[in-house]
């Protein structure tokens, strides 16, 4: 299965499985896929990750979070920047995704960052996604 953005598949699947109320969902591994699964974690948005090799493809393993009502801690998974249209932010530009309760994710030149991160160092980049 061949695909041009990884990140929206990422985040695609991600949430279909959590709307699917699955325990875990399988992803295409990346650099950036596996940046962006570390942010998740740091943000207790989902449990943890694994990273296996098979056949010389690798892939990665997302466990998700729920409640104890069983209903997931994801809500939504909003892709910002596109390869179509790119969208560069400044760090004052960064949202707040619902007044702190949601997180941004930025690529900036010191890495992948969490939109807070990224405005306390002071650096922008590009708006990959939001969630909350």
């Amino acid at each position: 299965m061949s695909f041009n953005d990884p990140v929206s598949d990422l985040l695609t699947r991600i949430r279909n499985a959590s709307m699917a109320r699955h325990r875990f969902v399988d992803v295409q591994w990346s650099v950036l896929s596996q940046n962006i699964a570390q942010l998740l974690k740091d943000e207790s948005f989902i449990e943890h990750f694994l990273v296996k090799n098979e056949g010389g493809k690798s892939h990665m393993r997302i466990f998700l979070r729920y409640n104890t009502k069983r209903e997931p801690l994801i809500r939504g998974l909003t892709r910002v920047s596109k390869p179509g249209r790119r969208r560069y932010v400044g760090y004052n530009d960064i949202p707040r995704v619902f007044n702190g309760l949601g997180i941004s994710i930025v690529s900036t030149s010191k890495g992948v960052l969490v939109g807070s991160n990224a405005r306390h160092q002071k650096v922008g980049g590009e708006l990959l996604c939001q969630v909350w």
